[in-house]
């Protein structure tokens, strides 16, 4: 093994480490943000922002030819639509009236959710502790939303909050799994022109919502007391974050999704670090979804191991 293969695998976990950080960071920030954009103005500025960073790094750094859509552009705008219109505005919306602890646990929940999706999408069935992991994770994201107390979930408030926002970490997890489709292609190239196809998209929304009195267009001046949060939300939570992830799980393997698990971790420090605190119930909750987290990668890695 040479000395720079040697020192690869550390170059991986820090750049994972520094994704889920960021990540983690993402919901207490935006949260901030929300006070003062909604939901779908927050979406439209942070991802109109990101797709031309996006698109300069594509041109940049992979060439100019690599902006060619190669007659797939349908498949794009609706991956696109659903990653960057779908999760953003459906977590945002939900991250406005639930905690931004709530929103990184459930988050977490992408990797069992993909193991769903790609058992109804793509046939692909999953182990039996893959089932069990969901089921466990489900169990404990039940108990973080509802505060034990299941008849929660037939009401408003929190917990309808949370769902909205599990149905954005479903539509992300559509979005990843679209991935798939374009073998041959980058990471970067995937993320830029399909981030860019989903500006339109999520423009209309933003429109027809401000149309009928949901959404309201910021005033410039509101914007300056959010400055931080935004730079944040599209710098380092958006472009940096997703080169550092897929720089890291390349450098890795699968192995690396693992640290996924890190977001909900850095979501509960800074959580205590601002002075909230979590209930018994919701703390407990969040540790079985970690370790559903844990056993769900196993239950792959052993479907791996058994293909070799």
């Amino acid at each position: 093994m040479t000395q720079a293969s040697g020192k690869r695998p550390y170059a991986g976990m820090a750049a994972l480490l520094f994704a889920v950080v960021m990540w983690g960071g993402m919901f207490p920030v935006a949260k901030a943000a929300l006070m003062v954009l909604d939901a779908f103005w927050l979406t439209l500025i942070r991802y109109g922002t990101g797709a031309l960073l996006f698109g300069l790094l594509l041109w940049g750094i992979e060439g100019r030819r690599m902006l060619d859509l190669e007659g797939r552009g349908q498949a794009l705008w609706l991956y696109g639509t659903a990653g960057f219109a779908g999760f953003s505005i459906l977590a945002f919306l939900g991250l406005s009236r639930a905690q931004p602890e709530h929103g990184a646990i459930i988050m977490a929940l992408m990797p069992l959710l993909g193991v769903l999706v790609n058992a109804v999408w793509r046939g692909v069935a999953p182990t039996r502790l893959q089932i069990a992991a969901i089921v466990l994770a489900l169990g404990g994201v039940t108990l973080v939303i509802t505060h034990g107390h299941l008849a929660a979930l037939l009401q408003g408030g929190e917990a309808s909050a949370d769902l909205l926002i599990l149905a954005g970490a479903l539509c992300w997890v559509i979005y990843t799994l679209g991935a798939q489709d374009f073998t041959g292609w980058s990471a970067l190239r995937y993320t830029a022109l399909s981030c860019l196809l989903a500006v339109p998209s999520i423009a209309l929304v933003t429109l027809v919502a401000s149309w009928y009195g949901i959404a309201h267009l910021p005033a410039l001046g509101t914007l300056i007391p959010v400055t931080g949060e935004m730079l944040y939300l599209i710098l380092f939570a958006g472009v940096l974050a997703v080169l550092a992830w897929n720089r890291g799980i390349r450098a890795l393997g699968a192995g690396g999704v693992l640290f996924i698990n890190g977001v909900p971790v850095t979501a509960l420090l800074i959580g205590w670090w601002q002075g909230r605190t979590l209930s018994r119930v919701e703390l407990v909750g969040a540790l079985i979804v970690m370790l559903a987290l844990v056993l769900g990668n196993l239950g792959g890695f052993k479907r791996r191991a058994a293909a070799t």
